[in-house]
């Protein structure tokens, strides 16, 4: 049973930065696509970013792009979200979620499309 476990989340000002890191456990993730996602309270789950399961392949959501790096690291079992430029509507709860492809690269910010999912940590941008 593939356990994912966000953290790195915090409280930090408008332009700072964070990483979040999103772990599993039980399962390799050599095979497997990783996404970022949040939701802010009242509204719907956002796709932030994604890495393909060999980390050739990223996508990004363009409210995120140019301040928001994904990476993977898979001989730590992990990947990471550098949060740069942090903004007031950045505050959220982010998730990572994990999908099977023998695809090397292909990677997508749908959230449907993901079948793991960790518990989520708290980011917050306040002044």
């Amino acid at each position: 049973q593939l356990q994912l476990v966000e953290s790195g989340g915090g409280t930090v000002q408008p332009g700072g930065s964070l990483r979040l890191s999103c772990t599993a456990s039980e399962i390799n993730l050599d095979y497997y696509v990783i996404g970022w996602f949040r939701q802010a309270p009242g509204k719907e789950r956002e796709g932030v970013s994604c890495i393909s399961n060999g980390g050739g392949t990223t996508n990004s959501a363009d409210s995120v792009k140019g301040r928001f790096t994904i990476s993977r690291d898979n001989a730590k079992n992990t990947v990471y979200l550098q949060m740069n430029g942090l903004k007031p509507e950045d505050t959220a709860v982010y998730y990572c979620a994990a999908r099977y492809s023998p695809l090397r690269n292909w990677c997508t910010i749908v959230g449907g499309s993901y079948g793991y999912w960790g518990q989520g940590t708290q980011v917050t941008v306040s002044s």
